[in-house]
């Protein structure tokens, strides 16, 4: 039986898709067009925008396992009436739909990839905080959490009607090879040496590594005790955002340039300048617990932070060197 995996051609779909061939299995990725970038070997079915409308019944023949990752999130810090009925088309309703004619087609699991803002945008800035676990109660903030938390519901409520297996995924930030927007940005900016105002910044934030986050995903899609359940993932080693960029400068072999700005004045010209959210993010703590997952399925990443960067890293010069 065959694998479907959406999003193929994205980041974590990229990763995903190339673990699971050297795994030698079956899969199927889902893309938007024939011209995107895929593994070489994949089989790929084109399938149309994401929505409560879309046709999946061809690229479900066959399948015995689903793995949903293609979601709208270019909109998550958008806080207008178009966004949110943006992302619950796409990530609630595209959601339901798939997994419904899933259902239809004889599926027997169902992986889907949420995120850790289902349970808020923060943790609180402790070390004896172990960070969110999947008993803490779910706090999302804008379209792309609510969305996500929404289609988890969704889920949960089919698979009570049809016995389909679900189960749901929450990682915090994920890098690796083929990562954009703001991670790539700092690893650009660390590259060239520029002077990042965050000396003085004392937090904590939990990241996951594409490999380790991908061996987790086909751990779950096949453990029978994975059925049914909700696991968040990480690296297991929660970093400040000054300790991060340290990291990726030892990568780089240049001097971290840090400057000790107080956060505060930080915030303030974040929200000068509406970069509000992207700021809370360098200066806020999120952390993940993924004790669960590392108990049931006895699930423990084979990259450490280090090496996740230092792997990242590479991808980075032989990108920017081509």
């Amino acid at each position: 039986m065959t694998t479907l995996v959406t999003g193929a051609n994205g980041f974590m779909g990229n990763a995903l898709c190339r673990r699971f061939l050297a795994d030698g299995a079956r899969v199927r990725g889902v893309v938007h067009r024939r011209r995107e970038a895929i593994p070489d070997g994949l089989e790929t079915v084109v399938v149309g925008d994401l929505g409560p409308d879309t046709d999946w019944r061809d690229a479900l023949k066959g399948t015995e396992t689903v793995i949903h990752l293609a979601a709208r999130v270019h909109q998550a810090d958008d806080a207008s009436r178009a966004a949110w009925d943006d992302c619950h088309a796409a990530n609630t309703l595209g959601t339901l739909r798939l997994a419904r004619q899933a259902v239809e087609a004889g599926v027997k699991r169902f992986v889907f990839l949420s995120t850790i803002k289902v349970h808020g945008e923060e943790t609180p800035n402790r070390p004896d905080h172990p960070g969110w676990n999947e008993s803490d109660p779910p706090a999302p903030q804008g379209g792309y959490a609510v969305s996500k938390w929404l289609a988890e519901q969704a889920l949960t409520r089919l698979a009570d009607e049809s016995g389909l297996e679900v189960v749901v995924m929450r990682p915090p930030l994920v890098y690796g090879a083929g990562v954009k927007a703001n991670f790539l940005r700092l690893m650009q900016a660390v590259d060239r040496g520029v002077p990042l105002p965050l000396g003085a910044v004392h937090n904590r934030r939990s990241l996951v590594y594409s490999g380790n986050l991908a061996e987790a995903i086909l751990l779950a899609s096949r453990h029978p005790a994975a059925a049914g359940k909700c696991y968040l993932v990480s690296d297991g080693e929660p970093v400040s955002t000054p300790e991060l960029i340290r990291s990726l400068a030892r990568e780089f072999r240049r001097p971290a340039r840090l400057l000790p700005v107080p956060p505060d004045w930080i915030a303030w010209l974040g929200g000068l300048f509406a970069r509000k959210e992207a700021v809370n993010r360098l200066l806020g703590s999120l952390v993940v617990d993924d004790a669960v997952i590392r108990r049931e399925l006895a699930w423990r990443p084979s990259r450490s932070l280090q090496e996740g960067l230092s792997a990242t890293v590479n991808w980075y010069r032989q990108r920017s060197a081509s």
